[in-house]
């Protein structure tokens, strides 16, 4: 299993924020820290607004912070997020599924058991659980004067 560059990027953009959390960041300061391409974290961005991660604020002294604490925002619930448009292999695709085997096949199962114990291990891990603490991350991504 692989995440996709979006996942990862949403995670990245939130641990920013999350350790500059009380600061509004802009997209660039994070383009910056994260080695990432400011087109496809504005994408991020909206994604991760518009499920109530974070708020956007526009202006001239607009950006980006955490819409809720640290500790309620659910590292599994993120990526399900981001990931849940993808099917995780074809038999997971329902009418487009097209396989020969979907009729016999146990194999689809399994993946979905995986898929699921995969989300329980994430689901109780929160954004707090990442970024507190970890001097090594705040050293990384946090903003002089924050």
């Amino acid at each position: 299993m692989r995440l996709t560059m979006r996942t990862n990027l949403a995670m990245r953009a939130l641990m920013f924020c999350a350790v500059n959390d009380g600061r509004t960041v802009r997209k660039s300061e994070i383009a910056t820290a994260c080695n990432a391409s400011e087109n496809h974290l504005g994408l991020v961005i909206n994604q991760l607004g518009q499920h109530g991660f974070i708020l956007t604020l526009r202006g001239r002294a607009g950006g980006i912070r955490l819409a809720r604490s640290p500790e309620a925002i659910s590292v599994g619930n993120v990526i399900r997020v981001f990931e849940s448009c993808l099917p995780f292999a074809e038999c997971f695709e329902g009418a487009e599924n097209e396989c020969p085997l979907k009729g016999c096949c146990k194999l689809r199962g399994l993946l979905g058991e995986a898929l699921e114990a995969f989300y329980g291990t994430l689901d109780p891990v929160s954004l707090a659980d990442l970024t507190e603490g970890n001097q090594a991350l705040h050293g990384i991504l946090a903003l002089e004067n924050a």
